[in-house]
């Protein structure tokens, strides 16, 4: 069975967009192939956490990973810092990668565009440190988004040049995991573009009922359609796109209806979708709950991942440290 590994960025609260995206798609991955799955905590470093935002971000994403379904003893979940083989892989690659192709990648132009006070060495090097969270697990499948397809390319990159420096067949070059292919795109509230926390447009799945209804109630719409069967504008079929992932199809058909109509009325739509997303984000926002207030186990959970994990790391490290020439 092919291995898949997934890195997870603490960055907060779970949305809807999330859900329909990576989350599902991992459901489904659990079930195909060997899967683990990380909370990346060293790599958010670069930003500069507080401990306590480390913390609660970790215990937040098990949480709500748990809650969605994501099965620990299917696929493992582990926190990137308890597996500690993971950083001597990672200053073996640093030892090969070059100024110059690591300045050269996107995201770090981008990252110190935009901040240009904190320009530090592990936005530099993220490329290796993604690199020896995969290659240390041999890993087949690594689950990206397309902007990530330049340091999967680097990735490559990396085993490549190892196995070729040290004359070895060792390393395989891991290969994307498109799930952005097969996910839904779920729009904002805004009106355009899609659910995304930074543009403040979000549904999150911990968002208890009384936040949902007043989210939807105030989502953007126009002043309705002005001819029959008329072709309905993006921020109406943003709301139809969500009513499809939450509703039943007579629901759906009963709105689509009284649009071609000429006869909807966005406050009975929004009630309704408001409804429906409340009932099918509950039972997740309880299970949330309940993995929140249940310490010992989320503990048990990432101690068990990191176990499986080091081992699995351990084990990559010892063949390492062979062929480079040091003491296994």
């Amino acid at each position: 069975m092919e291995k898949v590994i997934s890195g997870i960025r603490p960055t907060g609260n779970l949305h809807l967009g999330n859900y329909f995206g990576a989350v599902k798609s991992f459901l489904q991955m659990q079930d195909e192939y060997d899967c683990m799955f990380f909370i990346a905590d060293w790599h958010s470093l670069t930003t500069h956490p507080t401990p306590e935002n480390i913390r609660q971000s970790v215990r937040t994403i098990l949480s709500e990973y748990l809650a969605c379904g994501i099965d620990p003893e299917k696929a493992p979940i582990y926190v990137q810092s308890d597996v500690k083989p993971v950083l001597e892989l990672y200053l073996y690659l640093n030892m090969n990668a070059y100024l110059g192709e690591l300045e050269r990648v996107t995201s770090f132009k981008e990252k110190a565009r935009t901040q240009p006070d904190n320009v530090n060495a592990g936005l530099l090097t993220y490329p290796t440190l993604m690199a020896a969270d995969v290659l240390a697990h041999k890993a087949d499948k690594v689950p990206v988004r397309k902007d990530q397809d330049q340091n999967m390319e680097m990735m490559r990159l990396f085993a490549r040049r190892f196995n070729r420096i040290y004359n070895v067949d060792f390393f395989k070059e891991p290969q994307s995991y498109h799930f952005y292919k097969t996910a839904v795109k779920v729009p904002g509230l805004d009106g355009s573009g899609k659910m995304g926390k930074s543009n403040g447009n979000c549904i999150y799945l911990c968002d208890d009922e009384a936040t949902i209804r007043k989210k939807v109630m105030k989502a953007v719409t126009d002043s309705g359609p002005t001819q029959l069967n008329q072709q309905k504008p993006e921020v109406i079929q943003n709301l139809f796109t969500l009513l499809e992932l939450v509703s039943t199809k007579d629901t759906c058909d009963y709105f689509n209806d009284q649009y071609n109509a000429m006869t909807i009325r966005y406050g009975d739509l929004k009630k309704q979708l408001a409804a429906d997303v409340n009932a099918f984000c509950a039972p997740i926002r309880e299970r949330i709950l309940e993995f929140q207030s249940n310490e010992e186990y989320i503990q048990k959970v990432a101690a068990r991942g990191a176990e499986r994990a080091s081992e699995s790391a351990a084990a990559t490290l010892r063949e390492v440290r062979q062929i480079i020439g040091f003491r296994a």
